[in-house]
Parts: C-alpha cells; sequence; structure tokens
C-alpha cells in the first residue's frame, strides 16, 4: 500500500513538472518571452544633451538642474573648456548642443564675423560688471592719470565704457549703436585715465599692477574675489543677460525646450539668489 501511495505522488509530480513546463514555452515550443509591467513600457527613453558652459556660475547652475532633467529623462552632460571663446564653435561644429556662457550683445559681435546661426532659447541670469581695485577703497580715491583694466572683446569693453559714464568718469561720443566701443570713441575724460584693453580672463590677476579694473562677475567668482567688493556695478536693468544659445533648427527639440523649462523655474530662482547674492542677478 505504501508503495502504491509513493508511485501516485511520483506521477503527481512529473505531471506538474510538464505542466509548468508547458505554462514557460510560446506555441513553437518556445521560451516564452518575460512579461513587460505597463510601467516599464511606459518609462521614457533617456535622451543626452551636451551643454558647453563657463565653469562659474553657469555649469555650477546647470549642475545643480541635472537631477530634475534626469527625472524627465534627459542626461545632461556639462562641458567646460579653458577658454569660453571656443565654446561658440564648438556649437558650430556639433561637439556640443548649445551652449551657456554668453549675453546677446557678445553672440551678436561675433555671429556675423563667423558666420554662426545661431537662436538664443532662454534668458537666465545678469552678472552685473563692476570696478574692482586692491589699492582704492571709493571711487572717490581713483586719481588723476589712473590706469584702468578693461575688457578687449567688442561688447564687453563698450559695456565698461558705459559703466565709467555713468559714474561721471568719462563721456562717450553720441550715436554709438552697435554695442561696440573704445577708448577712441572717449570724447570728454577729465580724469585723464589710462586704460589697458585685456583679455578679460586675465584682468583679476593683473589688479596689483593697475589702480583698478572692470571685471566681468564669472570671473571674478573664479579668481575667489568677493564680489561685495566692487567700488561699483551695473543694475540688475543690464541688458547682458546671459542665454542659452542652440543651432538654428535645433529651438524645438524637446530636450532642449525642458532644459529651458528647467533653467528657469522657480527653484534655479532660490538657488542663484541663495548661492551667488548681488553677484548673480535672474533673468526670469
Amino acid at each position: 500500500m505504501a508503495r502504491k501511495r509513493s508511485l501516485w505522488f511520483a506521477a503527481v509530480i512529473v505531471a506538474t513538472g510538464i505542466l509548468a513546463g508547458c505554462g514557460s514555452q510560446n506555441g513553437n515550443g518556445e521560451a516564452a518571452a518575460p512579461q513587460t509591467s505597463p510601467a516599464e513600457s511606459a518609462a521614457p527613453k533617456e535622451v543626452t544633451i551636451k551643454v558647453g558652459a563657463s565653469a562659474v556660475p553657469h555649469a555650477e547652475i546647470l549642475e545643480f538642474i541635472k537631477p530634475k532633467l534626469k527625472e524627465e529623462g534627459v542626461n545632461l552632460e556639462v562641458v567646460t573648456l579653458d577658454d569660453d571663446g571656443q565654446l561658440n564653435p564648438a556649437l558650430q561644429e556639433k561637439q556640443i548642443d548649445a551652449n551657456y556662457f554668453q549675453h546677446v550683445p557678445y553672440l551678436d559681435s561675433v555671429k556675423g564675423e563667423k558666420g554662426y546661426d545661431f537662436v538664443v532659447t532662454a534668458k537666465v541670469h545678469v552678472e552685473p560688471i563692476g570696478f574692482y581695485s586692491e589699492k582704492l577703497k571709493s571711487k572717490d580715491e581713483i586719481p588723476h592719470g589712473a590706469k584702468i583694466g578693461i575688457p578687449n572683446n567688442p561688447s564687453n569693453e563698450y559695456r565698461a565704457l558705459v559703466l565709467l559714464q555713468q559714474q561721471g568718469l568719462i563721456k562717450l561720443k553720441d550715436g554709438i549703436t552697435t554695442y561696440e566701443a573704445t577708448p577712441k570713441d572717449i570724447v570728454d575724460n577729465p580724469h585723464n585715465l589710462e586704460f589697458v584693453e585685456a583679455d578679460s580672463a586675465t584682468l583679476p590677476r593683473s589688479l596689483p599692477d593697475l589702480d583698478g579694473a572692470i571685471i566681468n562677475t564669472n570671473l571674478v567668482l573664479e579668481a575667489k574675489i568677493d564680489p561685495k567688493t566692487a567700488l561699483f556695478r551695473e543694475d540688475a536693468n543690464s541688458p547682458y543677460a546671459n542665454v542659452v544659445v542652440v543651432r538654428k533648427g535645433d529651438e524645438n527639440r524637446e530636450e532642449i525646450k525642458k532644459l529651458d523649462a528647467a533653467l528657469t523655474s522657480p527653484d534655479v530662482k532660490k538657488f542663484i539668489e541663495d548661492k551667488y547674492g548681488v553677484a548673480v542677478v535672474p533673468a526670469f
């Protein structure tokens, strides 16, 4: 009797195994493909975009939005170069999908010369330029014949000269409409200021040799200079908002739209205000 019972159990086990095996095969006797849950099938395919940026504050702001974009299926790669001037050529040559380091007057000053067919997709922030000095404590101490450093690229040189004009230190000739000017366009220089035109990136380390210099805020931050030490600076109404730039035709790419939305979100506004204070002002 015990032997019959054990044979019966063995038959049941074998039959169960056969049925289980049949359940894992399709009609051709092949293993059936694993079932995909609705949640898995609905997951968006991740897209990678490369954005060229200045190290500070642009790349830091981009790093802040990385997790948000990741949630939306966008893998953001931030590309920084030793020379920011190479970020437009990199965009032109399709090494990157967008760049975020420049303002519109600068873009306009190089776009025609280089033949770039670029489009601005978002205004993010303004970096008010300021006058910095290691020798002077106030504007009133600027001596007669002072050596003043200014950027030598066209748009920022004009910007620096306009700031000096706003402070009553010089007067530019009337009718300048191209965001370009040099010291040759000064018609009144009552303090006989001497201007040293130099690459923007060199101005922070040139301060010991100058009475003062007008320096872009991103370079001030990179040089670990306290932006609050500026003797004077642009106000928040500056037209020099830093923008996101893409090749014409790419402005409608979904991932670019998500990038722009993330960069102009309330979270980014708070991040900029909390981290940079007077040095960086949201432009949205």
